[in-house]
């Protein structure tokens, strides 16, 4: 559990980052820069994650490539993110067809799109979702899940993962105004980025979801070996939900609304029901997968 511990440290290194860098970085730059406090202190907490990040991994021995979760040849991994990729937005796809059928989404928002409004939707949703894939992956499924499945085994691994996963997501955006900044004003933020967590029963059925999902793609990559179908599978997960938000928002006093989460109104318990139907499947798939991969032959770059 020494990986997982250095991993804890590091989280509380870029949170504590907030607390105690934001002001001072507020005073340096405000005088120069119309740049809010709240995304100061968000810059500063992902500046101390990335340096952390880095120094942890080389002193886990988890910075080159194949740690990262990036082993396989380009040609292949770009391959098997297409594949999982052209599967997550069928399967969030067919998520959001059943929330339809169940009558819990209100697409009262998509009549005030145009065709070209739509297509542009698509096109930079997708891309936001390929950037959160890919950030996400590389952390949890990559670095994460190689340095814990090394000292604990890759059941461990998945789970670990899955809970760290599912917990980011609650990290809130805090406003401060510029006009009530203080020296305390750091620890401030931090708080309300936080303050999801204080009320943990209003966000248990979407921590559930969340929790869930962390263990379908740690699934997939202990049958992989790599993260280009975790990439892949999340990419296409985060582009449906993108584009469904912008077009739908949840039915209020639907029958089955308890099935939406009330945090953003759409991971929740139906999320967890696809989640735990598409599991076994996807490992299986994947597993043969990566079976038949030895007697495949490798074309040169």
């Amino acid at each position: 559990m020494r990986a997982f511990a250095w991993f804890l440290l590091l989280f509380a290194a870029a949170l504590a980052a907030i607390a105690l860098g934001s002001y001072p970085a507020w005073l340096l730059l405000h005088p120069h820069f119309d740049f809010p406090f709240h995304r100061i202190g968000e810059r500063v907490g992902m500046l101390a994650l990335l340096v952390g990040f880095v120094a942890v991994a080389r002193r886990l021995r988890l910075a080159d490539r194949a740690s990262l979760g990036y082993g396989l040849p380009r040609r292949r991994f770009l391959r098997e993110l297409g594949v999982g990729l052209a599967i997550g937005v069928l399967t969030m796809g067919a998520v959001v067809g059943v929330m339809a059928a169940l009558g819990l989404l209100d697409w009262t928002r998509a009549g005030a799109f145009t065709v070209a409004a739509l297509v542009k939707l698509i096109a930079v949703r997708a891309l936001s979702g390929l950037a959160v894939a890919l950030i996400e992956e590389t952390f949890l499924r990559g670095a994460m899940y190689t340095g814990i499945a090394r000292q604990s085994g890759p059941r461990v691994a998945v789970l670990l993962t899955a809970v760290v996963y599912a917990a980011t997501h609650f990290f809130a955006s805090y406003h401060i105004a510029a006009a009530q900044v203080t020296p305390w004003s750091g620890v401030a933020l931090l708080a309300g980025t936080l303050h999801a967590f204080a009320n943990p029963v209003a966000i248990l059925d979407a921590f559930a979801a969340l929790f869930a999902v962390g263990v379908v793609l740690g699934l997939v990559r202990a049958a992989t070996g790599n993260i280009a179908a975790c990439i892949g599978l999340h990419a296409g997960w985060v582009w449906v939900m993108l584009v469904v938000h912008e077009l739908s928002a949840a039915r209020p006093g639907a029958a089955l609304g308890f099935l939406l989460s009330r945090f953003d109104g759409f991971v929740g318990w139906l999320v967890v029901i696809a989640c735990a139907a598409m599991a076994w499947p996807l490992w299986r798939f994947y597993r043969a997968r990566a079976a038949a991969r030895p007697a495949q032959v490798e074309r040169p770059h």
